[in-house]
């Protein structure tokens, strides 16, 4: 298998590759991984609709193409157009600092890393301008110390690496989903509904949705699909009835796994989508015509879908202490549960 990395063979502008004899899968999804983290498979996929690929000197323009090993596969390859991320001085909120990690309570609204769309002022950028050059470099130029991730409009507690020692023990953490260590993620969200079940779990498997960037539950065997369970409690309830329903609640989710977009996912699975989410959310919006006007208003204007990673635990990569944060709900969310709270 050809390992060099796309911009370093003559002429920077076409990569030649060899399926091997453990090869399979769709062709996109294969190119993803030898072509990490370079190109995203969304990428790779236009690529391949653009005739910008071949298989064995055919072009081939369907994503779904299964490879077969001894394949032999080029890419033209446009220019790289993602930059080495730059420090920028974005205001970080600091939970935890040592030589090895830090542990940070990102706002809503800033993307994790660079990527399309999003090649500056990021989590990242602002990282690198506190840390300067000791963040691990085992994550990849775009994403120095990552080791999970939030979504752009969740907010919460993220711990990043600050070496390569430490960024490998917590990747592997979160690899195990504190099945045998100290590891918790835990999410509050406020969701529309009820659920009937106060204390309940989520087993549903996620993958692509057919738009290719969301998330939905799945329960064929495709290559993208992958098992998730999250753990969920109703802490508060609002607008509650004799019957059991409610208007909204508040929950918090633990995740037993960690897939993109899988809390939002998981409960509008159940029909009980989160407040503010556009993706997954936006066929409950007229659910807020039954709320007061006062708190209807407040519901209308939230920005964003109401999720909050407020506590993360984990061994430390050095000591073995058992590290505990926790971040309180941000002020958006706060003013959501006050208005819900007069319902």
């Amino acid at each position: 298998m050809n390992t060099a990395t796309p911009f370093n063979e003559a002429g920077g502008d076409r990569k030649a590759l060899s399926v091997d004899e453990h090869g399979e899968g769709r062709l996109d999804a294969w190119l993803a991984r030898e072509l990490a983290p370079d190109f995203s498979r969304s990428r790779i996929k236009a690529l391949i609709e653009a005739g910008a690929v071949t298989v064995n000197a055919l072009t081939v323009t369907e994503a779904k193409r299964k490879v077969q090993p001894g394949d032999e596969i080029a890419v033209v390859l446009p220019e790289p157009e993602d930059p080495e991320p730059m420090g920028e001085d974005i205001p970080l909120s600091i939970l935890y600092e040592d030589s090895d990690l830090i542990v940070v309570d990102k706002q809503a609204g800033l993307v994790v890393h660079p990527g399309a769309g999003n090649w500056t002022g990021t989590l990242v950028n602002a990282l690198i301008h506190h840390c300067g050059a000791s963040l691990s470099g085992i994550g990849g130029v775009r994403r120095p110390g990552i080791v999970h991730r939030l979504d752009k409009e969740t907010s919460g507690v993220m711990v990043v690496a600050k070496n390569d020692h430490a960024h490998r023990h917590l990747a592997d953490q979160f690899a195990d989903h504190g099945l045998t260590g100290p590891l918790e993620r835990a999410y509050k969200a406020f969701v529309w509904g009820q659920p009937a079940i106060l204390n309940g779990t989520i087993d549903a498997p996620l993958g692509r949705s057919r738009d290719r960037t969301r998330r939905a539950v799945r329960t064929d065997d495709g290559d993208d699909v992958r098992h998730a369970v999250t753990h969920y409690t109703v802490l508060e309830r609002y607008g509650a009835r004799e019957d059991g329903t409610s208007d909204a609640t508040l929950v918090e989710c633990r995740l037993e796994t960690g897939r993109t977009h899988q809390i939002r996912v998981h409960m509008a699975h159940i029909s009980h989508p989160l407040l503010g989410d556009p993706e997954y959310g936006g066929a409950f919006r007229t659910k807020a015509n039954r709320l007061p006007d006062a708190v209807r208003a407040v519901v209308n204007a939230f920005p964003r879908q109401a999720l909050h990673a407020y506590l993360l635990k984990i061994e430390h990569p050095v000591t073995g202490e058992t590290l505990r944060f926790e971040a309180p709900l941000p002020a958006d969310m706060e003013d959501l549960r006050t208005a819900l709270a007069q319902v």
